[in-house]
């Protein structure tokens, strides 16, 4: 597979602009990224702008905080899935896992998973915040709610991905649950060494330099 396959092109700033996200779905067309990820106010521009294209729409649910109702990450992903995304990037309640209440963070990613009806569900972890012992359950719940992938962070937190979080995540999903590197990885070096870690998707803003 080639390095740009592996990339989620992204741009989740709060001020992008109709005219940099048009400048990120034509970089994500002309180097073959896996997907543009954007907020949800652009899924809809992003999903007519790629038809035709194999490069995906992915958006984000209970961005950045996870902090939302799973009732509101459910709306959010049947609304953005109806508008054209074709994956879905959710935050977990980090509260919950800080809490020690597991039971409340699968039920939360299984709300999301339900709703999205078969679209690809990334359960975003924020490693920045957790414990080895709290990214495994996290992890573990994560497969175990139904999600298709487990990733590090919102590249909003205090941390990003880091090669240690990649390998531990890996190991606790086994080899057909995806894991995405996502925050910090900035220079080709820092991919080679995710990927080594076990990411099968890079989430990053530098995409075009990566490749």
């Amino acid at each position: 597979m080639r390095n740009a396959q592996l990339i989620d092109h992204t741009l989740l700033k709060p001020t992008a602009q109709a005219a940099q996200i048009d400048t990120l779905i034509a970089e994500a067309k002309d180097h073959g990224f896996a997907s543009v990820c954007v907020n949800p106010t652009w899924v809809a521009r992003a999903a007519e702008q790629l038809a035709g294209t194999e490069v995906k729409v992915c958006t984000v649910v209970g961005f950045p905080l996870g902090a939302n109702t799973s009732e509101v990450k459910a709306f959010e992903a049947r609304d953005a899935i109806a508008k054209g995304a074709s994956e879905v990037d959710m935050v977990i309640n980090i509260g919950a896992a800080l809490d020690g209440d597991w039971d409340a963070v699968e039920a939360d990613i299984k709300a999301v998973v339900d709703a999205a009806e078969g679209t690809l569900v990334k359960v975003i972890l924020e490693t920045c915040y957790l414990d080895e012992g709290q990214i495994k359950e996290a992890s573990a719940r994560a497969v175990a709610a139904g999600a298709n992938f487990v990733k590090t962070s919102t590249g909003f937190g205090t941390g990003g991905a880091t090669v240690e979080h990649v390998a531990l995540m890996r190991e606790v999903v086994g080899p057909e649950i995806g894991v995405k590197a996502s925050g910090g990885v900035r220079t080709a070096e820092d991919m080679a060494a995710m990927v080594a870690a076990g990411a099968t998707r890079i989430g990053t803003s530098n995409g075009v330099s990566l490749v």
